[in-house]
């Protein structure tokens, strides 16, 4: 549990608290299963029971002096189911009130339950051979409260149930020992060794059921922070965010640290989309954003990349961080050049009007990495590759053009450059040195 317990300090209290709650009302639920399972059990015994004395009645009178053995059987099954029902309303209302049961009221519980199968046979041996009725179905039903415990989720709890079972069932083994008479009865049955090698097995059991509830509620508990973990994730990078990047990052760990690196970054903007919304309604303004985003998340994810940011009609998209794949330029321009026909696509479906867009590409060294107080922190990207990347977007009304990149996009672009205009030295404004920019849509 350490991994998960050191997991959980990186955590908010409230967060934590929450899960806290949540999970104690979870076990709250599954300990009233568990007492209605065994208040079934029990009323099945009830039928059961006088069921066989009648189906092997020869059997029964051979090996009980008394039919009246029946009769304090089924008062003590009745008392039990009486006693799981009623402990399973006393749950109810604590879960219905908000609260939780004390845990000496649960080791309580457990140690009445335990104790079931020793006030049966202490019954049954009134009117059968006792070594006998030790050896009998009656002590299986230690069985069932040690596999039962489990769901408490609650490992003291389960080898707590072993243990009563064990001393209970080893107390009173030797307690009707020295009365057995009957030497039809095999001598193993009652010997010292026998008797405490059958007891060991119960703890070892109540041991076994423990490790597998502990076993159960640290997946479980391993199971919310994971799903914490990924959607804080998502909560940092928007939902642009494809799986493989959320599995990635949570191989990574819980941070993202801020880190300097190679990217590049892609702005792309719907052309004159004022004129094309200016006649139409909020609700098909949303329609032509959602179809063109829409594509574009599906595009960007798919070559590697992840959009920071929507902005309008448009968005930022980044390459390289905060995964990096040594082909970051590849995937940025092949992403760029299947935007620019899926738009069109989109526009010859009659899906959105027809609109052309606008696409920068630049490269460069920026630093990437959480931003903002504890409470709310953005994933974002500084650096001058940020700025020139919106410029040469920018540049496609100047230049008619949908697809721009600079010369250290195309050099790192491999073949995904081919048929790349040269537009020779450019100023960009804001920067005092040309940038060489190429054409590629």
């Amino acid at each position: 549990m350490s991994g998960v317990a050191g997991r959980a300090t990186r955590w908010p209290a409230s967060s934590v608290g929450a899960f806290e709650d949540h999970l104690a009302r979870e076990i709250l639920q599954s300990e009233r299963m568990r007492l209605a399972i065994l208040a079934g059990i029990f009323a099945l015994l009830m039928v059961l029971f006088p069921l066989f004395a009648l189906v092997f009645r020869e059997d029964y009178l051979r090996n009980f002096r008394s039919v009246g053995m029946i009769g304090y059987a089924l008062g003590v099954a009745a008392a039990l189911v009486a006693y799981e029902l009623l402990m399973r309303g006393v749950l109810g209302r604590q879960l219905a009130a908000g609260r939780t049961p004390s845990p000496l009221l649960r080791f309580w519980n457990a140690l009445i339950e335990t104790s079931v199968p020793t006030v049966l046979m202490l019954v049954l041996g009134q009117y059968a051979d006792a070594v006998l009725v030790l050896q009998g179905p009656a002590a299986f039903l230690y069985a069932v409260f040690i596999v039962l415990s489990t769901l408490r989720l609650d490992i003291r709890l389960s080898v707590f149930t072993g243990l009563v079972a064990a001393a209970e069932f080893v107390a009173l083994s030797f307690l009707v020992a020295p009365a057995a008479t009957d030497h039809a009865t095999p001598a193993v049955l009652i010997a010292p060794g026998f008797v405490l090698m059958k007891g060991v097995m119960l703890l070892l059991a109540g041991v076994a059921a423990g490790f597998v509830a502990a076993q159960l509620r640290r997946r479980i508990v391993k199971a919310f922070y994971a799903s914490e973990e990924r959607q804080r994730i998502v909560n940092a990078f928007g939902q642009q965010v494809s799986p493989e990047v959320v599995e990635e990052l949570l191989r990574q760990g819980p941070e993202i640290p801020s880190r300097r690196g190679f990217v590049c970054v892609m702005f792309m903007d719907i052309r004159d989309f004022t004129r094309l919304v200016e006649h139409r309604s909020p609700e098909e303004i949303v329609a032509i954003q959602n179809a063109v985003f829409g594509a574009a998340v599906e595009v960007v994810n798919r070559h590697h990349g992840i959009i920071n940011q929507f902005l309008g009609d448009g968005f930022m998209a980044t390459f390289g961080a905060p995964l990096a794949t040594g082909e970051d330029c590849r995937n940025a321009v092949a992403a760029a050049r299947e935007l620019v026909a899926r738009v069109k696509a989109l526009a010859d479906a009659g899906r959105i009007p027809a609109a052309a867009v606008g696409i920068g590409l630049h490269a460069g060294e920026a630093v990437s990495g959480n931003v903002g107080p504890a409470l709310r922190k953005q994933y974002s990207i500084t650096g001058n590759v940020v700025i020139l990347a919106s410029r040469i977007e920018q540049l496609n009304k100047d230049y008619g053009s949908q697809l721009l990149i600079s010369g250290e996009v195309l050099q790192a672009s491999g073949d995904q450059g081919a048929g790349a205009v040269p537009l020779g030295p450019v100023r960009v404004k804001g920067r005092d040195n040309p940038i060489e920019l190429y054409r590629l849509a």
